[in-house]
């Protein structure tokens, strides 16, 4: 048997989307995710929104689990009022992937939080976002890049002890830390660019920059090993 591990990825639900002649509603991911879950030596599923009631089910199969990049986190979910700028919220697609995530810490199961994964991992735990930030995506519909530098003694640094300039595109960043979370790397302007989850029961990191836009496979890699 292949001993790969099996890791889940989150998908977005979209409508409209164009197939050919038709038109119809649509589960995508961007085919960089499962393909940065493979370069790094996992067996890349994806898991798009459902009843958060099998949330528990659905990770209980997985190996591990990779909540992805996507829209605004609506900021009901933190309790807070609507910035202007905050893109139209995906209610399905937070519901399942807070459900994925609290299922996920409950059971262990390597959690990573890829840019909104981990705004959002953040307010599963009880933390706020900021909702707009300059200078994080210079150009619509481009990335960019910026460096950012981790601290010493954490998971993300252990994987990557250096600082490094990474692949970037987002205008939210967390705010108030969740409950038990920890920054592990920081932007030059003081933005947290990484966090964990020192004391949870398994291996938990989100990082804001977008991994499968580059080539460093570290941080994939960290997961595929904790699944493994």
């Amino acid at each position: 048997m292949d001993g790969r591990p099996l890791i889940g990825v989150s998908t977005y639900l979209e409508a409209g989307t164009r197939w050919g002649v038709w038109e119809l509603e649509a589960a995508l991911l961007p085919a960089a995710y499962p393909r940065l879950v493979q370069r790094a030596g996992g067996l890349a599923c994806m898991l798009p929104p459902d009843d958060p009631s099998l949330a528990a089910a659905a990770v209980a199969r997985l190996d591990g689990l990779v909540v992805a990049g996507g829209p605004d986190v609506d900021p009901v979910r933190y309790g807070a009022d609507r910035d202007p700028r905050t893109g139209p919220p995906a209610p399905a697609r937070d519901a399942w992937e807070l459900a994925l995530i609290h299922a996920a810490l409950a059971s262990g199961t390597p959690l990573l939080g890829i840019c909104r994964g981990m705004q959002l991992l953040n307010v599963a735990l009880g933390g706020t976002l900021v909702q707009h930030l300059e200078g994080h995506a210079e150009v619509v519909g481009a990335f960019g890049t910026h460096p950012v530098k981790p601290v010493p003694g954490t998971l993300y640094a252990s994987l990557a002890p250096e600082g490094v300039s990474v692949p970037t595109y987002h205008h939210q960043s967390v705010s108030r830390l969740g409950r038990d979370l920890v920054p592990s790397a920081y932007a030059e302007d003081g933005t947290v660019e990484a966090l964990e989850l020192p004391a949870g029961p398994g291996w938990v990191l989100g990082v804001q920059w977008h991994p499968e836009m580059g080539e460093d496979l570290r941080v994939m890699k960290g997961l595929v090993r904790a699944a493994g």
